[in-house]
């Protein structure tokens, strides 16, 4: 039995790896517990065999309002799956002590959506996930970025709070992929205690309401 009820919350889980390994071992796990133990209704999306086009600021977007110049498969999938979504999960293997760049193009490729409505993501919640070959490899700065994006875009991060998973849920995969990550058992411990965290609040902004998006002022003259 679900240990709470919250039938209408929708979550996202996306993972920024190339790989089906260790990140999406984990951000599929956080979608199980979300359908499991809360009642969460889930997608995903996996960066893994996808073509995935950098933004090239040419500002199609922002001239035209349409959506992005790049008809792939950020334009074709992606986009939708953010839209439904009440909360999103977004996980992302450390390179370079940071996100990947999968992730990071995914997150460029947002632009496009919020130039049409600069209010698409208001007030959805968001978690971050970050899973590394060492302990301490940047997961936590790959997490302040996950972050940096939500606040940027007017969502709401959560992480899970002091004493083992302050920013969010961080894994040591050892370089060993799935089964690395799920042994291990602080990492686990994270992830499980920023899920409770992520879904109380997503389910209290569900509860509080839609947000009114401010009306556009007029024009002088008019």
């Amino acid at each position: 039995m679900a240990e709470t009820e919250s039938e209408s919350i929708k979550i996202l889980g996306i993972s920024g790896s190339p790989r089906k390994m260790a990140t999406d071992y984990v951000v599929q796990e956080a979608l199980r517990i979300a359908r499991e133990k809360y009642n969460a209704e889930t997608d995903y999306f996996s960066a893994k065999g996808k073509k995935l086009n950098f933004c090239i600021h040419c500002d199609f977007c922002v001239r035209k309002r349409e959506g992005c110049v790049h008809k792939d498969d950020i334009s074709a999938e992606l986009y939708e799956k953010m839209m439904w979504a009440d909360a999103w999960i977004i996980g992302t293997p450390v390179y370079q002590g940071t996100i990947s760049a999968q992730t990071k193009t995914i997150m460029d490729r947002v632009r496009a959506v919020v130039a049409k409505d600069p209010k698409a993501f208001l007030n959805k919640v968001g978690m971050g996930i970050a899973d590394g070959g060492d302990r301490i490899g940047g997961q936590e700065p790959a997490l302040q970025t996950i972050h940096n994006f939500y606040i940027i875009n007017e969502m709401i991060p959560v992480g899970g709070g002091s004493f083992g998973a302050n920013l969010g849920a961080t894994f040591w995969s050892q370089d060993k992929g799935p089964e690395g990550v799920s042994e291990d058992s602080e990492g686990m411990r994270s992830l499980r205690k920023t899920m409770k965290k992520f879904i109380q609040t997503a389910q209290l902004v569900k509860k509080a309401g839609p947000s009114e998006k401010p009306k556009q002022p007029e024009k002088e003259g008019k």
